[in-house]
């Protein structure tokens, strides 16, 4: 999964739209204007495959403008939490990952309410051919029909299903994906009590499981479509540790040290004079003039003459140059 990734960065991030968190903020704010201001607009905002069928085809993106919560004093506070994680998110993975995961959120939830809608059609047969599809999938209310046993019962149309359909549990897969990829980070409730992102991610966690547990079946479609991105891409995915922050750190560290290597080439300082040695580890610098013992080879994997001590020539990562419109240096040819 590792090489798939790289694989898909490499042809389509430049295609990756760029600081997504701030567009989505901006998103929510023209919701919750749209909210306060003309809600009778909200209706034609939803995610309702029935009006997307027929031909509001606009409704595939405008669901992303619903607010995922009401507006409150605390609103502004919540959109740049979400903001200052989701950049934090970006930053780390880089535009292209981030640009998946939460467009993967929305497809998946996009599709979740299509499977929503397959399954109405089948458990609500009756009811739509005695009051027609139009009634059902459009008017949030109840209806009698009779059950197996020829009793009445009132049944909740599917219509209420779609309208509650909104980003809540995508943005709760943002909160997820950042507790899992910076677990030890510290949040301060009411500014004051302080709380691990691990810990945050747990009892949300929890929270979600305790609702799909006790949840409607539709409830149940929603959460799981939602949450799909965050399932697939931290559980199912290999290559995760190439993005937490202690592996960039790594790489980071490592790639200083071999600019250094490069630059300073086989120039050293040897009790207080600068010697040319015959020998230089790209990775920690040491050279013959540390230790006589130490043997040195050149690595044959990677593009450029490095050469390494024998503590790091197994184990560093091996230097590869990618020149756009070539095929990356991975690939069999």
């Amino acid at each position: 999964m590792g090489k798939f990734w790289y694989k898909m960065e490499y042809k389509y991030g430049k295609y990756a739209i760029r600081n997504l968190p701030l567009i989505l903020i901006i998103c929510y704010g023209i919701g919750y204007v749209i909210e306060l201001t003309m809600p009778e607009l909200a209706g034609f905002l939803t995610l309702n495959p029935y009006y997307i069928l027929k031909g509001q085809i606009w409704r595939l993106v405008s669901w992303v403008l619903i607010p995922p919560e009401s507006f409150s004093f605390l609103t502004i506070i919540v959109l740049y939490f979400y903001y200052s994680i989701g950049k934090d998110l970006e930053n780390t993975w880089g535009a292209f990952r981030f640009n998946v995961y939460m467009i993967s959120g929305v497809l998946f939830t996009i599709l979740g309410s299509f499977v929503l809608y397959g399954i109405a059609k089948v458990q609500f047969a009756d009811v739509i051919e005695a009051y027609g599809a139009e009634t059902v999938f459009t008017n949030m209310a109840t209806v009698s029909r009779l059950t197996e046993s020829g009793a009445a019962e009132h049944v909740l149309l599917p219509a209420v299903w779609f309208a509650g359909i909104s980003t809540y549990y995508i943005n709760l897969a943002l909160l997820l994906a950042f507790a899992a990829t910076y677990p030890d980070v510290r949040f301060y409730l009411m500014g004051l009590l302080p709380i691990r992102a691990k810990i945050l991610g747990i009892l949300y966690g929890v929270m979600v499981a305790y609702e799909f547990i006790l949840g409607t079946m539709a409830s149940r479609i929603i959460i799981l479509a939602s949450l799909l991105n965050f399932i697939i891409f931290f559980f199912t995915t290999r290559g995760y540790a190439r993005v937490s922050p202690s592996e960039i750190k790594r790489k980071q560290e490592y790639k200083k040290k071999v600019r250094e290597a490069k630059r300073m080439g086989n120039e050293t300082t040897y009790q207080g004079r600068t010697v040319i040695t015959r020998h230089k580890c790209a990775i920690c610098g040491r050279t013959e003039l540390d230790d006589e013992n130490l043997e040195f080879r050149y690595c044959s994997k990677c593009e450029g003459n490095y050469e390494y001590c024998s503590d790091h020539l197994y184990t560093h990562e091996h230097v590869r140059k990618i020149v756009p419109g070539k095929t990356p240096p991975f690939e069999e040819k």
